[in-house]
């Protein structure tokens, strides 16, 4: 056997199969097609062949020759959020049953997603999903001219050219201000994401203006930037304050847990007795009993499978009218915030907030 240093050693091709195995070139081909036709004695010979002589198809290659590549780009921000861990797992999955693979690129350490989209574009993607990632009008507008399907998740975008699936922020944000109000509270605060996240503003405005309808003044505000930490050095400003709140609706679940963390272990607060805070996103570690936070479930296995059905029928024909779905979750109560007197039903795996009718 040749030398695997020797640097005159050429790649192994599937015409070295063909030939170890003495079958056509268009056999070894099959062999490796999914769903293809070929005998089980050649498919036999060209596996030993292929073993023997370490060859791997070129998925590539292959991709130029179809002129299909089969990836499906995905753009994520960091995976600290176990949100996004879940959503990307979701995709991946989904993707995977319909013979694609995902490409996963991160805006972890890029405000502006355009340069991550420059890159993509070079992979020759069949589609982009944006998870939580902002899509400037410029690439919209040469997604839209080369036919390219593109769907925002957990992310909006003002050009209705631009399909996008969200969960129902406005509906969450009322019914989290309803709670909290019919808990008895006086002193309310908002910590906001980012603030160039449309999620986090439509989740404070629907917020604000439930509680004003409820005849409660502007809540308290702080930034969080969506990180635990963020939420820390927040929390313990309005803590500080000379009119600390008495319940905390902190736009994520990780800010949730880092307002839990300095409400109990730096001022000596119980959440649930002297004070309430609520997330959004319903993250594994919600559940967890040191945490029990309420929140407002993010149904991600409906928002992924809405998003992938869109790509397929934009794949499918690329003329489909852009989609913006918004699909609705549920308040999850658990330990960390106060419970009403009424309102709370028990389902059959977790308390659960009925939203109270608005006159």
């Amino acid at each position: 056997m040749a030398d695997s240093n020797d640097p005159s050693r050429h790649p192994i091709t599937a015409h070295d199969v063909a030939r170890l195995a003495g079958v056509s070139q268009s056999a070894v081909s099959r062999t490796f097609t999914k769903g293809a036709s070929v005998s089980p004695k050649t498919r036999q010979k060209v596996e030993a062949a292929a073993a023997a002589l370490g060859y791997r198809p070129n998925q590539w290659a292959r991709s130029l020759i179809k002129r299909r590549s089969n990836l499906i780009g995905v753009v994520a921000p960091s995976m600290e959020n176990p949100f996004y861990s879940a959503v990307l797992e979701a995709l991946s999955a989904a993707f995977e049953e319909l013979g694609y693979r995902v490409l996963l690129f991160s805006t972890a350490n890029h405000e502006d997603s355009d340069p991550v989209l420059e890159e993509i574009l070079g992979y020759r993607v069949e589609a982009l999903v944006l998870v939580s990632a902002s899509l400037s009008s410029r690439f919209a507008e040469e997604c839209k001219q080369t036919g390219l399907p593109v769907v925002l998740v957990n992310r909006r975008n003002d050009s209705t050219s631009i399909s996008s699936v969200t969960s129902d922020n406005a509906q969450g944000s009322m019914e989290i201000a309803q709670f909290l109000v019919a808990g008895g509270h006086r002193e309310l605060a908002y910590i906001a994401g980012k603030e160039s996240s449309s999620t986090s503003r439509d989740r404070e405005i629907a917020f604000v203006d439930a509680l004003q309808r409820l005849g409660h003044p502007v809540p308290q505000r702080a930034v969080g930037d969506y990180t635990f930490e963020g939420a820390m050095e927040a929390v313990r400003r309005l803590l500080s304050s000379d009119s600390p709140p008495d319940g905390i609706f902190c736009a994520n679940d990780i800010m949730a847990l880092g307002a839990i963390n300095v409400a109990r272990e730096e001022f000596g607060l119980t959440p649930g007795k002297e004070i309430s805070i609520v997330g959004f996103d319903d993250i594994g570690l919600a559940a967890w009993p040191v945490f029990s936070l309420t929140t407002y479930v993010q149904p991600v296995s409906d928002m992924v499978s809405r998003a992938v059905g869109i790509i397929c029928a934009q794949l499918e024909n690329p003329d489909t009218p852009a989609i913006q779905e918004v699909v609705r979750g549920r308040l999850i109560v658990r330990k960390s915030a106060k419970v009403p007197d009424s309102g709370v039903e028990q389902g059959p795996d977790c308390r659960v907030w009925q939203p109270q009718e608005q006159a």
